[in-house]
């Protein structure tokens, strides 16, 4: 059973620009295109009170799909990675762009879970 949780727009969203990245061809960073996210808080860590943070890397395609996700950093909590990874995969984006055309690339996707509002700057669940 899943519970609903109030959600916020992304804020901030970090590429990670591999190789062909040059200072003379820049690359217009992908953005969210909906201000909710599709990931699911955990039932059983809402009910134990316990809040973490997952660090993601997400492939977003040319189209703006999320075609792979990798954990950079976990939560230490298997439920909260499985969490942000499956929700991660329904994510979708402006796609990047550069030289006027749009281009696949990495980003970094924090996924914070809290129980309390997050600041304004904040993507959390």
């Amino acid at each position: 059973m899943k519970r609903a949780i109030s959600r916020r727009p992304l804020a901030f969203l970090l590429v990670a620009c591999s190789t062909g990245c040059a200072p003379d061809s820049p690359i217009e960073r992908p953005a969210p295109l909906f201000n909710e996210a599709p990931i699911d808080y955990p039932l059983d860590l809402w009910d134990q009170n316990i809040e973490g943070q997952t660090l993601l890397r997400v492939r977003v395609t040319d189209t703006g799909s999320v075609d792979s996700v990798v954990v950079i950093e976990s939560s230490g909590h298997r439920a909260f990675d499985s969490a942000a990874i499956a929700g991660a995969r329904d994510l979708r984006f402006r796609p990047a762009s550069r030289n006027g055309k749009r281009v696949e690339v990495w980003a970094r996707v924090p996924v914070h879970f809290s129980k309390h509002p997050p600041p304004d700057s904040a993507f959390s669940f």
